[in-house]
């Protein structure tokens, strides 16, 4: 989606556990983040969680953030953690079938930007279906978005990258160098390794590509045509685009004969890694407590 009423830019159903052999982890070397005085883990609180988020990653935005709980309380007990990008339906079966009563998401539950993400809908049955849902079933949801975009290096980018393999590129910057690939070679890679089926490109199959600005998710036209301009890579990869902003510029770019790509690979196929990997950095921090990884999935379909 687009930028949000937030200073920071936006990111087949599977799960994915963290462990071999099952869908959730108990943290073999637990880190107590809550002080001296350990907490049970049946005593963890939705709050008590959200709080240590916001400390453990720097973030100090709360007062007008959008990473605030959609559905639910604050002071509900937890028995069990999904993360996922987009709480679909299909998502919170999962969570009811795995007893997870929270679940930590990073895009909106009510299809809106906004604190107050039902505000937009003076009525809809979709909403007031979906929230009896997860109000019969005692869950809450609890968005990690400006929180988890702070720490450093970026969350969500951090995920994807650990997830394609290129730990040994990055270095917390947006633009970095990568071995030397065509662009048809460079797509086949991130398809294969991020589960996704179509990305959509502009660009010549044939391009030489080795510098490269990563930017998942949403961050607007602006963000991404200034990477463009001030970085120089050779590709541009991102999550989504308004088709009239920076694909135009890219097109144009090329005709003009700038050596320039683009690779769209979907929102939430984006950003999905950097929620699977929130599940593994919360699994030390909060010893004891089931945490599962569920992908939302990419709600769009080719004919």
């Amino acid at each position: 989606m687009k930028q949000e009423n937030s200073q920071w830019p936006r990111r087949k159903f599977i799960t994915t556990g963290l462990q071999v052999g099952g869908l959730a982890v108990v943290a073999a070397s637990p880190v107590n983040v809550f002080g001296n005085k350990a907490i049970e883990a049946t005593a963890y609180t939705v709050g008590q969680i959200s709080d240590m988020i916001f400390k453990e990653t720097g973030f100090k935005g709360i007062a007008n953030t959008v990473d605030t709980i959609k559905a639910g309380s604050s002071d509900m007990k937890v028995t069990g953690i999904v993360t996922t990008m987009f709480p679909t339906i299909k998502v919170i079966h999962k969570a009811i079938e795995l007893k997870a009563n929270l679940l930590i998401v990073h895009e909106p539950t009510f299809y809106s930007g906004n604190i107050e993400e039902k505000k937009w809908a003076k009525s809809s049955e979709v909403i007031d279906r979906k929230t009896k849902l997860l109000n019969d079933n005692n869950i809450t949801i609890w968005r990690a978005h400006d929180s988890w975009h702070t720490i450093k290096p970026d969350g969500i980018t951090n995920g994807v990258i650990k997830k394609i393999g290129w730990e040994n590129y990055y270095k917390g910057e947006k633009t970095f160098t990568i071995p030397s690939a065509s662009l048809k070679q460079l797509v086949k890679y991130l398809k294969q390794k991020m589960d996704i089926e179509h990305v959509r490109i502009v660009g010549d199959k044939d391009d030489k590509i080795s510098k490269v600005s990563l930017l998942p998710g949403a961050w607007g036209g602006v963000e991404q045509m200034n990477a463009i301009i001030n970085d120089k890579p050779d590709v541009l990869i991102v999550g989504e685009v308004s088709e009239w902003e920076t694909a135009e510029y890219v097109r144009d770019a090329r005709a003009l004969g700038d050596n320039i790509s683009l690779i769209i690979l979907g929102h939430a196929m984006s950003e999905e890694p950097g929620m699977q990997w929130i599940a593994e950095w919360l699994q030390p921090k909060l010893p004891g407590l089931p945490i599962t990884h569920i992908v939302s999935g990419n709600p769009l379909k080719w004919v």
